[in-house]
């Protein structure tokens, strides 16, 4: 019974991950929101989490490895293509992101990043082939109608079509699609790790994309914005802990990656609206319309409803 018990525990760990993910996940964008209002650009916002998080994260990688006695796994060839896609799209994603809490308050810029879950679907469908039925498409299409309830501005009297095709909301839409992109390209990168150890293909798959990252912001950063790496370095005192909450927080994804379908881990990620409009309300003080709590509760609706296509899919294929 009690053996029981425990696999059952083991078996639903990955939906404390996923919580646990967003809930540090939303730490760090709240510093990086301060950041580029404050100090940095979205570039040098988006570049001090990978600046800041990879020496913690190579730590506990080796620190892993001693107690553990393992040994650096094998990788499959696929690893580097899934890695380096996942790497950019996150880069990518993360600005876009910054950029739009400029543009709109706190809760609403989450809630647009959100619609990864919708869109990590159909990546995932494309890319390694896990689909949804047609009532899982359903819920996908009133997701899309949240959305435009969402796209307007806070002061429209009506909602249109074309409202999709504003900044803030192509912001929004881009950096979902783009997180969606990461989400499963990192799944893709972990199952190419020759190990049974969720943590050790989490930890190494992690470690691996940062050091690119960083790589690439550098280059980026010296090329094109040169003063915002000194600028990035004088931010420390709270670039730092950037870089603590985007590690915590990504062990977090990895280890839950590696253990579960990308589409599920992001569906039970989508807590994280209920902490960014906690955070917009108390912490930046920030006002939400009546229109865009419509429409983040039509999103936050049709994400329920994919969990719970996901989950009976899940089961027809088990029994």
């Amino acid at each position: 019974m009690i053996a029981t018990q425990t696999e059952a525990w083991m078996t639903d760990l990955w939906i404390f991950i996923s919580v646990t993910a967003a809930v540090f996940q939303t730490v760090r964008f709240m510093l990086q929101k301060h950041l580029a209002t404050a100090t940095l650009t979205a570039a040098g916002a988006t570049f001090s989490r990978f600046f800041y998080s990879l020496p913690f994260i190579l730590v506990m990688v080796l620190g892993y490895l001693l107690s553990t006695g393992a040994t650096v796994p094998a990788i499959e060839p696929g690893f580097w293509a899934f890695g380096l896609l996942g790497a950019t799209a996150q880069i990518t994603a993360t600005i876009c992101a910054v950029l739009l809490f400029k543009q709109r308050n706190f809760a609403v810029g989450m809630t647009f990043t959100k619609t990864e879950v919708i869109q990590t679907v159909i990546v995932g469908w494309l890319l390694l082939g896990e689909g949804v039925s047609a009532l899982g498409f359903g819920a996908i299409a009133l997701g899309i109608a949240g959305l435009i309830l969402l796209s307007a501005a806070p002061t429209a009297t009506g909602f249109k079509l074309r409202d999709l095709g504003n900044r803030a909301s192509a912001l929004g839409i881009a950096s979902g699609l783009l997180f969606a992109f990461s989400a499963v390209s990192y799944r893709g990168a972990t199952l190419a790790v020759v190990s049974l150890d969720p943590v050790l293909r989490a930890g190494l798959t992690l470690a691996v994309v940062v050091a690119l990252q960083t790589a690439i912001m550098l280059i980026w950063l010296r090329l094109r914005e040169p003063g915002q790496i000194g600028a990035v370095w004088r931010a420390r005192r709270i670039a730092l802990w950037i870089g603590l909450t985007s590690m915590a927080g990504s062990l977090c994804w990895f280890i839950a990656f590696a253990m579960q379908n990308a589409a599920y881990v992001k569906a039970v990620g989508q807590v994280e609206i209920i902490f960014s409009i906690a955070a917009s309300v108390l912490f930046f003080r920030e006002k939400i319309s009546v229109r865009e709590g419509a429409g983040m509760a039509i999103l936050v609706v049709s994400i329920l409803m994919l969990i719970l296509v996901l989950q009976d899919g899940e089961a027809a294929r088990l029994s």
